[in-house]
């Protein structure tokens, strides 16, 4: 793309995976692009650390090695009783058959300094307002962009200014992590029943980490900000839970280093782009709504954004649109309405939870479960698992067809292009 006359071709606002990403492919690609964030390198985030197969495949492709990361596969659901699913990795076609975890604060700061390495322009700000192609920081200083991508979280505020999101149609998710001196054999999720024996509406974790456990605790909300508190305040009474069935030790039941943060779950009440706003990660709400991932489509997103608006920046933002609706957009329209049904329904996610788990029925669905939870079944080598998985997400579509959250996402998408070609584009992920 020609180097803007007005100052930078691309601002990226946040330094996070996305926004790292989207920074090296674009100063790779010979544009100026300011990167911007309010912490200085080593910010933390509320995380459990754990970068999923696609993640994986992506960082290797970029020639990003990971130091002191640690190799994660097969993955164990406990159900509120104690009873146990083990959900086997497996390599894909173009997919490793493992994930990787590593500390946010190291690998964060790892991403934007390879960005700073390629060419981007640190920026350290914060934003205060956006709109005519200029950002405005706390201060007063303005610099004048071609394009923003907002890779600022679930609470965007590129998003805010640009008019690309509807706050109360958003379905929002707030989660904390702390650190435990504990060792952990495999990355483990936890459904659970609260007092009242009624399923959380969320999941808790247990990962092991290269220096120490990571747990947590996702709490979907629904529609409202609301409630948030609940996961906070209910952290302590989860890491009892994983003592009692035994998958912690007593003595590491205290998480240090707690922090909390905003979700945006699976794309609704966000359009992706429009005019030359281009919004990824958290920002454009792509965070897998079954259970909580966002790094690996952070990062896929940042990279897409930018070859959008590096390949033909007249079209980016319907480049990229279509991108997000090939990608995630299908399995996305499934899962979502199935997340914002269940959310509200505490007495059936205490059932689903249990006869998911359930011995028999476990062992059964564990394989086709491991590729579908984990939106895998696009690319996964053929197996009787991977025809059940896109069986499943195909009678989901038919399911789901008629729901509000699905005409919702087809009109934030513009979902209005020939099949074949989102296949093709979906196939170039």
């Amino acid at each position: 793309m020609p180097l803007s006359k007005s100052g930078y071709d691309v601002i990226v606002v946040g330094a996070g995976p996305a926004g790292s990403i989207a920074a090296l492919v674009l100063a790779h690609g010979g544009a100026k692009v300011g990167l911007v964030d309010k912490a200085g390198i080593g910010r933390d985030k509320a995380c459990g650390d754990l970068i999923g197969p696609r993640g994986v495949r992506l960082l290797d492709g970029l020639g990003l090695d990971v130091p002191g990361a640690m190799t994660a596969g097969d993955m164990i659901v406990a159900g509120p009783t104690g009873r146990r699913v083990l959900l086997a990795a497996r390599a894909g076609n173009d997919y490793p058959g493992h994930a990787i975890v590593v500390p946010r604060v190291g690998f964060d700061a790892m991403l934007r300094g390879a960005a700073l390495d390629a060419g981007a322009v640190d920026i350290s700000a914060r934003v205060a307002s956006l709109g005519g192609g200029r950002v405005t920081f706390d201060g007063g200083e303005a610099i004048s962009a071609d394009f923003v991508i907002g890779a600022d979280g679930a609470t965007s505020i590129t998003a805010r200014a640009a008019g690309l999101v509807d706050p109360a149609r958003v379905l929002w998710g707030f989660a904390v992590r702390g650190y435990l001196e504990a060792d952990v054999a495999l990355p483990v999720i936890a459904l659970w029943n609260d007092r009242a024996r009624q399923g959380f509406p969320g999941y808790g974790w247990l990962f092991p980490g290269p220096q120490g456990a990571n747990v947590g605790l996702g709490l979907g909300l629904g529609h409202s900000r609301q409630h948030a508190h609940r996961a906070q305040q209910q952290l302590l009474e989860f890491c009892a839970h994983l003592v009692r069935i035994g998958v912690l030790e007593a003595s590491h039941d205290n998480p240090v280093g707690r922090l909390g943060g905003w979700l945006k779950m699976g794309l609704v009440g966000t359009r992706p782009a429009a005019g030359r706003t281009l919004l990824v990660g958290d920002a454009a709400g792509l965070v897998n709504p079954l259970q909580g991932e966002g790094i690996a489509q952070a990062m896929a997103s940042g990279k897409a954004a930018a070859r959008a608006v590096l390949d033909a920046p007249a079209e980016a933002a319907d480049t990229y649109r279509r991108w997000v609706r090939a990608t995630y957009g299908s399995w996305t329209s499934v899962t979502t309405p199935v997340h914002a049904t269940l959310v509200g329904r505490p007495r059936q996610i205490a059932r689903l939870a249990s006869t998911l788990t359930a011995p028999v029925v476990g062992r059964m669905i564990a394989p086709t479960w491991a590729i579908f939870w984990n939106n895998l079944a696009d690319g996964a080598a053929a197996s009787p698992a991977t025809t059940a998985a896109k069986v499943v997400r195909q009678l989901g579509r038919v399911a789901t067809s008629q729901s509000r959250l699905r005409r919702s996402l087809r009109d934030d998408l513009g979902d209005r292009d020939d099949p074949r070609r989102l296949a093709e584009i979906g196939a170039r992920r």
